[in-house]
């Protein structure tokens, strides 16, 4: 019984999460791409040694699960923010789909936003779902040649026992969502694509995870191996609270990000707003 109660609790926090609202739509960089997010300039009175080189890479901010693109204009923001040039790519249906289409789909967004900046490569952030969306073009839509860096945010890289709650208190298999089913920690999506390296290319990888994340279980599940830099938000800041939606909106989170878009060492902001 208090299995049953506990799982009921788990599964009342994972819709509750994909229910949540979008604030305001986005702007699409092409026409026939999902919503995007077009950088703004910043005055150069506020340019420092801090702010992103004008060359860096172009960043694409990938959603997740029923994660509208407005959820995402404040990570957006703070790239803009900071001198990136940001994107923000919301799943085809929302994620509702099957996983690997929506990595094909992506794989022609990446495409629009190298040809409409010119640059050679992109950088990913991507969080939840949006990581193996990501991760699956990367290792079998051959996308490592257009993306530098790779970071993930909450991301059930080795699958989510929580997908399976559904199923345990009779609602049938993800009440029949197909990427909440190739979530499931064990199904055959995750396992093809955990098979070999998990960090294939010359991509920096990097993912970021919680203790207090509601939807990746274990949390350990968000990490990857094969030379990866994961990064726990309690290992430097144990009093930091962040659940899983919370990853996309946290400033501590965002100083992780920021340190992975340019290569340096990770070292958490415990303050940071």
């Amino acid at each position: 019984m208090l299995l049953r109660k506990t799982a009921t609790v788990l599964a009342a926090a994972l819709a509750a999460t994909l229910a949540l609202p979008a604030a305001t739509a986005a702007a699409e960089p092409a026409p026939t791409a999902p919503a995007a997010s077009e950088p703004t300039a910043v005055p150069a009175a506020e340019d420092t040694a801090e702010r992103a080189d004008a060359t860096a890479n172009p960043v694409i901010v990938v959603g997740g699960l029923s994660g509208f693109a407005a959820v995402y204009e404040p990570i957006a923001a703070r790239l803009r923010g900071d001198g990136f040039r940001p994107f923000i790519y919301e799943l085809p249906g929302l994620g509702f789909g099957d996983i690997p289409t929506s990595a094909r789909a992506f794989a022609g967004y990446v495409a629009q936003v190298r040809a409409a900046t010119g640059a050679a490569k992109v950088d990913v952030v991507a969080h939840s779902q949006g990581g193996l969306v990501a991760r699956y073009y990367l290792k079998r839509l051959n996308g490592t040649d257009a993306v530098g860096r790779y970071v993930s945010l909450g991301t059930p890289e080795q699958g989510t026992y929580v997908a399976n709650i559904l199923n345990f208190i009779g609602l049938g298999s993800c009440a029949g969502v197909v990427s909440c089913q190739q979530m499931m920690t064990g199904s055959d999506f995750i396992d093809d694509l955990n098979a070999g390296d998990d960090t294939p290319g010359a991509v920096r990888y990097t993912t970021v995870r919680t203790w207090q994340d509601e939807l990746v279980r274990p949390v350990d599940n968000a990490a990857l191996a094969d030379g990866a830099t994961n990064a726990l938000i309690q290992a430097w800041c144990p009093l930091r609270l962040v659940g899983h939606l919370g990853l996309a909106l946290d400033g501590t989170t965002y100083t992780v990000i920021r340190q992975a878009l340019r290569d340096q060492a990770i070292r958490p902001n415990c303050f940071a707003l």
